[in-house]
């Protein structure tokens, strides 16, 4: 997988990497999604749509599982059954994560809520979730017969990095479990990467919980597992994108779907059934991976996540780098507008792309 000699001299100090080599232009564009593939249907599962309708823009390595909106082992068959439907290439693995967080849980969860007020999307935990992953239940869009790697997500996205270095974008659009666990096994991990995109990062949002949606503005991602999303913001990628709040306005509505599913078959026959007017988090972080020009204006700054266990826990907070208080927070290029109309062509037209080929 990586040298025993690499990882020695890794582990004597970061410092022997220079800016530049983790700067190193790449020569080709590869890209992985870790996601927790909730479904059927919305954002997290048309998150792929981009991927696989736009084959010319990278190269798609594959696809990691993490537990967050959903259980991690019903967003693996989420996923691989919706692969099915698009008849997505055989050849492009769907790698099972992480089943929990690094420390948080469904009791944690519970017991902060009593002093800090409701979380009110908990993901895997909603309801009378049980703490632990249960056996995986009959899917409404069937059950999927495509075969699941043997490998770990964070085996899988170490091997691919070290395979194509300073190649790869990592797009992370739910909880950053799976992510951390790279981090931690392999120091080169990060270093290694093209840049990290994922979706998360809701700065300022505070007063949108209450004017729009507690629910849009509240920072799932994080909150679900904020030592893991505090693991990757302290990780030397050699660049961060942070898709937040950017995404909440630009919503999925029956136009969008009727646009995307022109073309008969059972990818259209599948957006008109679990169709969803929800934001499009997950497709525009996934084509902001592909094509990054479609941000039209952002801002960097150095951030971390708040771990103390208040009211602010899981949340992420920036500062310029005058004020900033050097515990290991690092610079994130926060997007701040994007280009919605050539975006939301962009994912009509890879909708359409995949229908054709049903």
């Amino acid at each position: 997988m990586f040298s025993r000699l690499r990882l020695s001299v890794l582990l004597l100090g970061f410092s022997s990497l220079t800016f530049a080599q983790a700067q190193t232009t790449p020569t080709r564009n590869y890209v992985i999604i870790d996601n927790d593939f909730a479904g059927p249907g919305g954002t997290n599962i048309q998150s792929v749509i981009p991927l696989l309708g736009q084959p010319d823009k990278a190269t798609l390595l594959g696809f990691t599982v993490v537990v967050g909106d959903g259980w991690e082992n019903e967003a693996v068959a989420h996923l691989s059954r919706f692969l099915e439907i698009a008849s997505a290439p055989a050849k492009l693995p769907v790698v099972p994560g992480a089943t929990q967080p690094l420390v948080n849980s469904r009791p944690r969860l519970l017991a902060w809520e009593k002093s800090n007020g409701k979380m009110p999307w908990k993901g895997a935990w909603r309801g009378d979730a049980p703490d632990l992953q249960p056996q995986i239940k009959t899917l409404k869009e069937g059950m999927p017969n495509r075969p699941v790697s043997p490998e770990k997500a964070a085996l899988f996205l170490i091997r691919q990095v070290h395979e194509h270095p300073h190649e790869v974008t990592l797009l992370a659009a739910g909880p950053m479990t799976n992510v951390a666990l790279a981090i931690k096994l392999d120091p080169e991990f990060a270093s290694l990467c093209r840049r990290l995109v994922f979706m998360g990062a809701i700065v300022d949002g505070n007063l949108s919980q209450v004017t729009d949606s507690a629910d849009y503005y509240t920072d799932f991602n994080f909150m679900f597992d904020p030592e893991a999303a505090a693991i990757a913001l302290e990780a030397p990628f050699p660049e961060v994108i942070s898709i937040g709040a950017v995404a909440n306005p630009i919503r999925m509505t029956p136009e969008i779907r009727d646009q995307a599913t022109l073309h008969p078959g059972p990818v259209s026959d599948y957006l008109k059934r679990y169709f969803r007017p929800q934001p499009m988090w997950d497709e525009l972080a996934a084509a902001i991976a592909l094509d990054p020009t479609l941000m039209t204006h952002s801002v960097t700054a150095y951030m971390t996540v708040d771990l103390t266990h208040g009211p602010n826990y899981g949340y992420a907070h920036v500062w310029p780098d005058s004020t900033r208080p050097h515990i290991g927070e690092r610079p994130v290029r926060i997007v701040t507008a994007v280009d919605t109309p050539r975006f939301i062509q962009t994912f009509v037209d890879a909708a359409n792309r995949i229908s054709t080929h049903d």
